[in-house]
């Protein structure tokens, strides 16, 4: 019977129907309080088949049963053992897949893990041998298998991929097939004829795309290639390969990233493909578990592992920033990492020229706590040596860019195609990238990470001195190729100089380091001088030493500004990103030391993924099927070995000092033409076929890179430098050298083993840790967007064993717990109390509660395996039941908190109440005590306290009484004064008499009298000016001030009156008689112009009455007549400007009263009635000083003539 070869089938095979029958029976068999038994262990490392395995025809399982019975008790130890082996090698099947070596069962002889070996060397040998026979074997037998599955393709006509004659793979459906080829007709009409085993099932259309290759339901290459283009094309760029994520490079910014993004992921709003979910899954687990985790980014030059690992970073700083603020710190590192260890190759314009390691510290609340940046072999040469279109090191070029003139005028720096050691590649700028920008950016992470502006200028003025030092050159000048530093040309010696002066040492100093070399030989010391090429070295030597110096020096500066907590910390992510894979058209020994730390990243990644695992399933008894996949430990002990390996022949050619590239090259051949991995070239050449693919190695240079030698003379040169650091690092370089070495350790000082030192350390830290792996994929070489190139592509997944990792992830058991963890976390999940509570018969028995599928888990001796997704039906049951716990018990403690609040409350009102009931008699107590004691003066208190409120009382009263007084006698004052004012009118045609003008002493007399009336005034203005001080303080004295004032205006007013009454009347007397006597006088104004004077600016004051004039001096009538009709129109005009002065006095006076007494019914802002009434004062005060002067002028008129002289007229 032939089962279907599909992995989805679930068909139970004879075997297995064997091994229920007899399982079921020994269940019967035994009591159901004992304890199942363990399985037993068998005498071989290879497990029964699984039910997914084909059985051969015509088998029988009671035949079986019966061999099993005859023979059991017959096979001894040791056929027991073949057994085992020969199923080994029958389970080796090795399906179509990326790769095609069997994994190797022991390490090299040098390894980082501590691990011991199971098999001895030469039987790993024979079961690889044995697995390949195998795997021939079992293709043969799958054929028959695949023909009958195309019988299936062709007649339920499904897709194929087939590859056509192009090497691409293509959809198609087959037409027909014969013994190996068959009819295959494409998507384009087309039909071929295409070899069978070029046929791959495709999957169906509802499978395009899937986010986990896992999903596939069939695995082969070409669905591989075909899903992940199908995601490439829509900017989709991660994948996921069981536990490994696949980024593709896009070559463009994707909008995939930033701060709504990274929310999403850590509210686990989303699970797609994602660094970002790698991330996350490195943080849950470490804060979970407490163990250290790791993300480990791989893959070939221009993949994009920085910026990968910068979105990992940044991910992490997000979910960990804490007050200390040192997660922006880290993310500001990786500029100033990218400025001074990246550089444009001819594949990758950003390209990491080192190796990192950064380790991020968390403390136990999750919050970043520090970090710790290691580095690796970082390229050297390229400060010297560049090849056509690649540029060195970013920081040379965003200086020359970037600085401020200030700066530039400093360090007398020049443009970048003005130095050697940068336009030597004809390759100065990179496109969109600009470097003046970058150097902005530079400062600024200097300044986060705490980089002090003097050192960043000492940092500087080394990097232009390394430039300056490119452009020295040497003249040869003898016939032995000896040299000297160029000194008669104005731009080699500027050159010089410059260098010099930026290092701070002497110019003939540094001109003899470079051109000679001093040899010690007993007491006296030689000076040699350099060949040509010696001499270039020793000036390429220096400028790579300051700047390796210089690198090393800023990454100490760094972990200095990043170990801010770091003592507290207990738990950290470490991220690393290392070069990638290369193999150029001139590989050189930085490309051997690159690829050999990729090869190791590699064997890291087959351990975890492969060996441990499938180890871990054959020690616990696990009944697995190996999944084949390419191990590179062979390469590894190429490079390795001792004493016989590649590292080992270049320290000891390196050592001896006769040895050159092509000797080191001929013992290469001489000793590793046996390893598979190695294959000899002609010249100095070799080949090392890596697990990435072969590459073709030049020994040109690799001595002298391994030896990496620093002359005596050129650390005596940078000790005796002005500048600090040149000082720092020439005294490192110096108690390195005198470190005395080890009798073992005389190679430890070559660059090659330091490297291989370095490699070992980091293996052995990332072993510590939970490894999360993350595979970058290049989708072509020319760097561009969504250009996808299948052959790139494949040959990057077969040397990530992506293939292999997508089928142990899916027939595997990912999770894996002890007995005593599964029944401790999921027993109480059992209904049944009655079974045995040791921790195997609780697993059991929850696994059958739920009805797991026995090809869903496996019991081993310690552990429980269980398929992907699988714990998840005992996480969800769990957290349902521990829900509904929780709210039974949230129910019950709020029952019981109610209670227990109620019985409080009432104890409390109860207590309470007593409490209250004592102080309130306590406090009754007290207040009858104390009123006893203070009745008297309580009733006396009460009595003044009455006596002062009648007392206000009785004022209010007689106040209020006055105020109305007050007011209607203000009204009966303004009544009468109107009534007066109506009654004094003066007919308009009486005549007026003129009044004969004085004399001038009569007038200068009036003047002396108005000063001394104006100094009175005055005097009088001061006392009112005081009294108006005394009325702000007061305000009731004003009031009354007021009304005396109103009095007195009022007597003088009256006075007045009098006086014109009687001059009028007087006037009036003598105008009858002259009309008697002398006819019809001349009413004609007054020559003198009395009646103009005043009539704009005053107005006549009433009540003054004209005397009489009589003519007793002889003059004649008429011109009496003129003289009294002058005199009377005078007194008339005096008359009317009294009356309508006063009439304006008293409207402002009352006003003021107004405003004073009822400020609301104005309507307006209040003003001050002290202001008011101190201008109205002075305002009569002036009109008052005005018309007495008038007064007196017209008085001194009337009496001009002593006969009629009149004693009415006073003052």
């Amino acid at each position: 019977m032939m089962l279907s070869a599909s992995p989805n089938t679930l068909a139970k095979s004879s075997l297995e129907e064997m091994l229920e029958s007899l399982r079921q029976k020994d269940e019967c068999d035994r009591p159901r309080d004992v304890p199942p038994a363990l399985p037993s262990r068998p005498n071989s490392r290879a497990r029964l088949p699984s039910a997914r395995r084909s059985l051969p025809a015509k088998f029988n399982v009671s035949s079986v049963m019966e061999d099993q019975n005859q023979n059991g008790k017959e096979e001894t130890e040791a056929e027991k053992k073949e057994e085992g082996k020969r199923k080994e090698k029958d389970l080796g099947v090795k399906r179509k897949s990326f790769g095609s070596k069997k994994m190797r069962t022991g390490y090299g002889s040098e390894s980082p893990y501590v691990l011991e070996e199971k098999e001895e060397e030469g039987e790993g040998v024979k079961v690889s041998a044995a697995t390949k026979v195998s795997s021939v074997e079992n293709k043969e037998e799958q054929k028959p298998e695949w023909n009958n599955n195309l019988e299936y393709f062709i007649n339920k006509k499904l897709r194929v991929w087939c590859r056509v004659a192009n090497g691409e793979w293509q959809l198609g459906k087959i037409q027909s097939t014969s013994a190996d080829t068959s009819l295959v007709m494409l998507s384009t009409a087309n039909v071929v004829k295409v070899s069978t085993e070029d046929l791959f099932p495709a999957n169906p259309d509802i499978l395009e795309g899937v986010e986990d290759l896992i999903q596939l339901s069939y695995l082969n290459e070409p669905s591989v290639l075909y899903n992940l283009r199908v995601r490439y094309s829509q900017d989709v760029i991660y994948s996921k390969a069981g536990p490994v994520l696949i980024a593709v490079n896009p070559f463009k910014s994707v909008q995939i990233y930033g701060n709504d993004i990274i929310s999403a992921y850590q509210k686990k709003a989303v699970d797609a493909p994602h660094v970002y979910a790698v991330a996350d899954a490195a943080y849950d687990e470490m804060m979970r578990e407490e163990k250290n985790q790791s993300i480990i980014i791989s893959g070939e030059s221009g993949a994009g592992k920085t910026e990968t690992a910068k979105y990992a970073m940044q991910y992490l700083a997000a979910l960990g920033g804490g007050s200390c603020g040192v997660e922006y710190e880290i993310l500001k590192t990786t500029s100033i990492l990218e400025a001074f260890g990246n550089a444009k190759t001819s594949r990758n314009a950003n390209s990491s020229r080192f190796g990192k390691l950064i380790e991020i510290h968390f403390s136990a609340m999750g919050k970043i706590c520090g970090a710790k940046l290691e580095t690796f072999l970082l390229e050297k040469s390229r400060v010297a040596q560049l090849f056509n279109g690649e540029r060195s090191y970013h920081i040379f070029y965003e200086l020359c860019a970037g600085a401020s003139p200030i700066l530039k005028e400093r360090l007398k720096l020049k443009t970048a195609s003005e130095y050697t050691y940068l336009n030597q590649s004809d390759c100065l700028t990179i496109d969109g990238v600009d470097d003046a920008q970058k150097f902005r950016k530079l400062l600024e992470a200097f300044d986060i990470v705490q980089i002090p502006k003097e050192h960043q200028e000492r940092v500087f003025a080394l990097l232009a001195a390394v430039l300056w030092l490119g452009n020295v050159s040497f003249r040869v000048t003898d016939n032995e190729n000896h040299v000297e530093v160029v000194a008669d040309e104005g731009r080699i010696i500027y050159s010089v100089t410059n260098a010099a002066m930026l290092m701070g040492c002497n110019l003939e100093e540094l001109m003899v380091v470079l051109s000679t070399r001093k040899l010690q030989a007993g007491a006296d010391c030689i000076a040699k001088k350099l060949t040509l090429r010696q001499a270039t070295d020793m000036r390429d030597g220096i400028a790579k030493f300051i700047y390796a110096s210089l690198f090393d020096w800023l990454v100490e500066q760094i972990n200095i500004a990043l170990e801010v907590g770091k003592s507290i910390s207990g738990r950290s992510i470490s991220i690393l990103d290392i070069y990638g894979f290369e193999s150029f058209k001139n590989n050189s020994f930085e490309q051997f030391c690159i690829n050999y730390a990729n090869e190791r990243l590699q064997q890291h990644f087959n351990r975890h993924l492969f060996k441990l695992e499938q180890e871990e399933y054959e020690e616990d008894g696990i009944d697995w099927t190996k999944v084949e996949f390419e191990d590179n430990q062979e390469c590894l002990d190429l490079i390795e070995k001792k004493p016989i390996g590649l590292l080992s022949v270049l320290d000891e050619e390196s050592n001896f000092p006769k040895a050159t590239d092509l000797t080191f090259a001929n013992k290469l051949k001489q000793h590793l033409k046996t390893n598979s991995c190695f294959k000899g070239e002609r010249g100095r050449a070799f080949r090392v076929n890596h697990y990435a693919g072969e590459v073709l190695y030049d020994t040109n240079g690799f001595l002298e890179k391994n030896r990496d030698p620093l002359p005596a003379d050129l650390i005596h040169l940078l000790a005796s430098c002005d500048c600090q650091l040149l000082k720092l690092f020439s005294t490192k370089m110096r108690n390195k050298s005198q470190k005395p070495l080890l009798l073992s350790d005389s190679t430890n000082q070559t660059v090659g083993t330091k490297f291989k030192g370095q490699l070992f350390k980091l293996m052995n830290t990332l072993e510590n840790t939970t490894p999360h792996f993350i595979r970058c994929i290049k989708p072509n070489s020319k760097q561009l967007p969504r250009v996808y190139e299948e052959d790139l592509v494949l040959q990057q997944l077969r040397c990530c064993g992506v293939l292999e990792v997508v089928r142990i992830s899916r027939s595997g058991y990912p999770t894996r717990l002890t007995h005593q963890e599964f029944a401790g976390r999921y027993g109480f999940l059992l209904s049944d109390k009655k079974v045995s509570q040791d921790p195997l018969s609780v697993s059991i028995a929850v696994l059958k509660q739920y009805d797991v599928h026995p090809e869903m888990y496996q019991v081993g001796y310690t552990k429980l395996y269980l398929r992907a997704g699988q714990i998840g039906i005992f996480e969800d049951r769990r957290k349902k039941i521990l829900q509904g716990i929780v709210g039974l018990q949230k129910r019950l403690r709020g029952h019981l908190s109610r209670e227990y609040f109620q019985s409080v409350r009432n104890g409390a009102l109860v207590l309470q109440s007593y409490v209250r009931g004592e102080i309130g008699r306590r406090m009754f107590d007290i207040e009858a005590k104390l009123h006893a004691d203070s009745v008297s003066e309580a009733s006396t208190g009460e009595l003044t306290a009455v006596i002062h409120l009648q007392s206000a009382v009785r004022g209010w009263l007689a106040r209020k009484r006055f105020n109305s007084m007050q007011r209607q006698k203000e009204l009966l004052n303004v009544t009468t004064l109107s009534k007066k004012r109506a009654g004094l009118r003066i007919s308009e045609d009486k005549e007026e008499f003129k009044v004969q003008p004085s004399a001038m002493s009569d007038l200068q007399k009036r003047v002396l009298e108005s000063e001394t009336a104006l100094l009175q005034k005055e005097e009088e203005n001061t006392a009112l000016r005081e009294q108006l001080r005394q009325f702000e303080e007061k305000w009731s004295e004003y009031e009354i001030k007021m009304k005396s004032m109103e009095e007195t205006w009022q007597k003088q007013m009256s006075s007045l009156q009098m006086s014109l009454a009687a001059a009028r009347k007087s006037l009036a007397t003598e105008n009858v008689t002259g009309q008697a006597g002398g006819g019809r006088q001349d009413t004609s104004t007054s020559p003198f112009g009395y009646e103009s004077e005043d009539t704009t600016s005053t107005t006549a004051t009433p009540g003054l009455r004209t005397p009489t004039t009589n003519f007793t001096n002889g003059n004649t009538p008429e011109l009496r007549s003129r003289e009294l009709n002058g005199s009377l129109n005078a007194v008339n005009h005096l008359a009317r400007e009294f009356d309508q002065r006063r009439l304006n006095f008293d409207e402002d006076a009352r006003a003021i009263v107004e405003v004073k007494v009822e400020p609301e019914a104005t309507g307006q802002q209040q003003q001050h009635p002290e202001d008011e009434f101190r201008r109205l004062k002075l305002r009569f005060e002036t009109w008052k000083k005005d018309y007495k002067a008038r007064l007196r002028e017209t008085k001194a008129r009337l009496h001009s003539d002593k006969r009629r002289h009149r004693k009415w007229w006073g003052k």
